[in-house]
């Protein structure tokens, strides 16, 4: 994972371009959006971008008692998206292991294959 020293350093490295060329926009433009979405506290584009965000939380107030179950929100015109759009993350994941145990056993080329892609 990108840490958040060697995106603040990418971004200096883009500001400091004396000639910026479409590359080097949109290369600012993917390392400012990464920010934005792992490193939350950072201002938006075009704030103030001396100040950091202080989030909000629940001050004084205990921590939630109950885990938050995670929903899929995937959306793509495939029946197994269909089947899993709106569903809780745990239930998919545990039948996808399943499935994966199963591909292991059955089809190791495929299975070998399958966690290529994940891996990349």
């Amino acid at each position: 994972m990108i840490t958040e020293h060697d995106l603040a350093e990418a971004i200096a490295e883009c500001q400091g371009v004396r000639n910026p060329n479409a590359a080097t926009c949109i290369k600012l433009a993917a390392f400012l959006t990464i920010r934005e979405h792992l490193y939350p506290l950072y201002p938006k584009s075009g704030e103030d971008q001396g100040k950091i965000v202080v989030s909000q939380g629940y001050s004084n107030a205990s921590e939630p008692t109950e885990t938050i179950e995670k929903r899929i929100d995937y959306v793509s015109d495939t029946d197994f998206s269909r089947a899993i759009e709106g569903r809780k993350a745990g239930e998919i994941w545990s039948i996808m292991d399943e499935l994966m145990t199963v591909l292991q056993a059955t089809n190791q080329r495929l299975y070998d294959g399958v966690m290529r892609k994940i891996s990349e």
